[in-house]
Parts: structure tokens; sequence; C-alpha cells
């Protein structure tokens, strides 16, 4: 790799769009320099689960033909992307992270994969998660775990860990991820980027394996706020085939993160997702980023949601509950790891033999869970009750709207914390989410914005802005005028500053 070509891994998308559009490089060669990255640095990192050079390269070609016959093409045309591997994607390996899908090839895209083709975007591979997407540390995976880029001993949030971790390394300028209770915004958070959690709904859920039906969400990892919000225009929009698809324009992310303008909006800050419980260093970032707010133009007050409190246990019912479901169809029968197959062994023995092969301890405790919250005579204390907390959340939220445009926190409690850590204790790990899940629980919009490193350890911080159901442009509104004040002070988005591999 030459020194020029391996400059373009240093590019965040919007650059790289914009060089490939003046044709001063090749999507062709573009894809080479992050093919060569990845092979590099991925032994030390672990990102990748399955890179698909050929398939990119065809990709990268294909669009290179089409600019040479002067075709229309879409603003992210040629550039790299690395995809989560629980987005199906026609005849490349597709696991969710575990092994009971090792080996299988889907026969179909997801809707998202299908519009990042169609837009031209070059799909470099499927990358490593916490198995079924049930994790915060993507050590889950039942394949490795993924390494932080910022500090190899730790780890990059979970459960899109891979998809963060790739875009920190510069191995890829986007990804996609998913988000179920915090799995794009927590590690968009510990790696330094920007993560975006659209509005439930707003992208399509076909194709996309599903841990939680009612909380997944598929959306954009980025170095920029505008870079997030050119992919999230790719993948967002109505699907026929997602029932839980919203039938509505998609709100003008683009134009909001290109204004950089925060005058006369009012930013409420979550009284309950502050103080106690973070770290000084992630406070003292947001207090500073709060403030910074203020100085741009916006009026800045407490709000408090009282029942954010009960978010945590409300999630980790209803999320496993719904798993316990959605996992029942990995029964060895139809596709997938099949195990004691013998031509003696019955079908239930068969599997009980695969699931016990297949599914990694933290799948089997939240299955577990699941199945005894659904169970009869437990229902209506645990799910039902759930239930309800989930709806007095969602009206802490509305009342909130009530009276400011978006809602602004820590992302995370903590900053990223070192491999095994907490892998014997889930409680402790559970909290990485404890900021994040209610956006989930409400179905409104939210992202992660890096807002500076802890002065006590020197990694990122990220601040986490809420909006309402399709409201999701005043998310890059405000991303969008915080960064540019941030890009004055740093020299440049902070994603560009981590320390090099």
């Amino acid at each position: 790799m030459t020194t020029a070509t391996a400059g373009l891994t240093r590019l965040t998308a919007s650059e790289l769009a914009a060089a490939l559009a003046a044709g001063e490089v090749s999507a062709a060669e573009a894809t080479t320099a992050h093919l060569d990255r990845i092979a590099t640095i991925d032994d030390r990192v672990g990102a990748f689960l399955h890179v698909d050079a050929d398939g990119a390269l065809a990709g990268a070609r294909d669009v290179d033909d089409r600019r040479a016959r002067g075709e229309a093409l879409g603003p992210l045309a040629g550039v790299p992307l690395a995809c989560k591997d629980v987005l199906t994607q026609r005849g490349v390996p597709t696991t969710a992270g575990s092994k009971i899908l090792e080996g299988w090839r889907p026969p179909y895209d997801a809707t998202v994969v299908a519009r990042l083709r169609a837009g031209g975007v070059v799909i470099l591979g499927k990358t490593n998660m916490d198995e079924f997407a049930m994790g915060s540390s993507t050590e889950n995976s039942a394949y490795h775990p993924t390494h932080n880029p910022w500090d190899l001993d730790r780890v990059p949030g979970g459960s899109s860990g891979g998809s963060a971790a790739a875009v920190a390394a510069f191995e890829a300028p986007l990804a996609v991820g998913t988000d179920t209770g915090g799995s794009i915004r927590q590690p968009a958070a510990l790696c330094g980027l920007v993560g975006v959690k659209p509005t439930y709904g707003g992208v399509s859920r076909y194709g996309l394996i599903a841990f939680s039906s009612s909380l997944d969400q598929a959306g954009p990892f980025a170095r920029t706020v505008e870079d997030a919000a050119l992919l999230h225009a790719v993948i967002a929009g109505h699907d026929p085939l997602d029932s839980t698809s919203i039938d509505a324009p998609v709100p003008p992310v683009v134009a909001a993160a290109r204004r950089h303008d925060v005058a006369g909006m009012r930013v409420g800050v979550v009284r309950e997702l502050a103080g106690e419980g973070y770290q000084s260093g992630v406070e003292q970032r947001f207090r500073e980023a709060v403030d910074l707010l203020g100085r741009l133009g916006a009026t800045v007050v407490e709000v408090s949601c009282p029942h954010f409190g009960y978010a945590l246990p409300a999630y980790y019912l209803i999320a496993p509950s719904e798993c316990s479901s959605n996992l029942a169809r990995f029964d060895a029968m139809r596709y997938g790891l099949r195990v004691g197959d013998d031509g003696v062994a019955g079908v239930e023995e068969v599997m009980s033999a695969t699931r016990a092969a297949g599914f990694g301890a933290e799948v089997k405790r939240r299955i577990i869970l699941g199945t005894y919250a659904l169970s009869s005579g437990y229902y209506d204390a645990y799910y039902g009750q759930a239930q309800k907390v989930r709806t007095l959340i969602s009206r802490d939220f509305a009342a909130a709207y009530e009276q400011v445009d978006v809602l602004v926190s820590p992302t995370t409690p903590t900053t990223a914390f070192r491999l095994g850590e907490r892998v014997d204790d889930p409680l402790a790990m559970y909290l990485a989410d404890l900021a994040t899940i209610p956006a989930n629980l409400d179905g409104g919009a939210a992202m992660s914005l890096p807002c500076g490193v802890s002065p006590a350890d020197g990694l990122p911080v990220g601040l986490q802005i809420m909006a309402p159901a399709l409201a999701d442009d005043r998310l890059y509104r405000v991303g969008g005028a915080l960064e540019a004040a941030y890009v004055e002070q740093w020299g440049g988005p902070l994603a560009t500053k981590g320390p090099p591999l």
C-alpha cells in the first residue's frame, strides 16, 4: 500500500465521497486501501468475522464502471462500509455471532443491505458482535472478543463492538450496527464515534436476525455527524416487507447535520441520568458539553423523568421474553447447526443437544429468564408489569418533550472497561446500558456524540442526545452544532484523533 493510498483510510466518508465524485480516486482503490488496512491490523483488533474481499472489489468496480458511463450515483457510492453480522447478506456467511448459525449463507439480503447495494456502498464484510446482540462488550461472541482501538486491553462496547472498532481503527469509514438497549450508542461512546439509533420503525428490520422485535433497530456508525446522516438517509425509509416499518418520510437528517445552529432550541438535562454512579471524568465532560450548548444559544433546563430508574429491570424482562420467543426457531430442524443426529436420537434430543452446543452462556441465561417471565402464573407478575413500566417511561418522555426539544445525558456511566473485567458479573455488565435503555423502551431516536476524553484515563466519553419519534433531525442538528464547536477546539473530529495502531 502506498502512502497516498494508505491516507484514504483516514478520510471521513464525506471526504472520500467527494474525492470519488471528483475522480481523484476510484472506488476500487478506496476499497483496496481499506482491505489492506484490515489485513494489516485486524488480527489485533478482531473487528471482523468475515471479510468479503472479492465481493467488495466487484461492487467497487461496478461503481467505477457506472460512474465512467455517467450514471447518476448516490452520495455514498463507492464508499466502503462494515456491516454487523446480524443482517442477512445473500451468499455471505451470517452468524449473528453464534455457533448455531456457523457457516449459514442466507439466500436473501436484508432490506438495509439491499439499500446499501442500491446506493453503491461497498460492503467490506461482516463485523463481530455479542451473540445474537446480547451483551455490552463483544466478549459474548462465539468466535473471539473484539478490542477497543483506543486501548487494545479494553472492550469496544457491545453488542455492535465489531462495527464500532472497524470505524475507530480506520478499517472502514462507515458501519451499520443494531441497537436494542444501547448497542450502537454505547460502543460509539467507548470508541469515540458518532452512533445513532433511529426512531423505531424508521429503518427496516426485514433480514435483521431478531433478538427483541419491539426494540431492535439498525443504525449508523461514523466519524462525523454528517457522515452518520448520509448513511442514515441511505438505509432509512418505509419497507412493506417489515410490518413495523413507519410509512412516513425520512426526517431531513442531512440538512440538519449541516445546519450547525442550536439557537432557540430547548435542551433538557435528565436528572435521573447523571451524578451518582457515573465516573467523574464522564460527568465532567458531560457538564462541559451542556455548558457549551448554552453558549451556542440553546436554552438548557433540568428535566425529571422519574420512571427512568425502572428502565433497566423492565428491559431485562421484556427483551429476554421476546428473545425466548424469537430464538425458538433455532431448532436444528431447518437450518444451522445440528448435533446428535445419529439416526437414533429423537427430535427433542437433537434439539436439546444442538441448543446446548450452539448457544453461549449469555444467550442461554436470557432465554431462561424470558421463558420464566412468560410462563403460566408468572406472565402478569413479570412481563405484564414490565410492559406497564414501559408505558410509564414513554409518558415520562412525552411529558419531557412538552418542555424541551431534545434530552441529553451521558451515553455511558464509564469509559471503556478492561476485557474480562465484567464477564463474571452480569449485573455490572448490564449497568453499562443504564442511560441508553429508556430510548429503546420508548421507541424515539437517540445519538451518541463524542464530547472529549476523560482526564482520568484518556479514553473517549459520549454525550447522548434523545429526540421524539420521527424527530431524528433534531439529533443531527444538535450533534452537528456541537461537533462544529469541538472541531474548532480539537482541530478535527475526535474519531480522527484516536491513537493510531
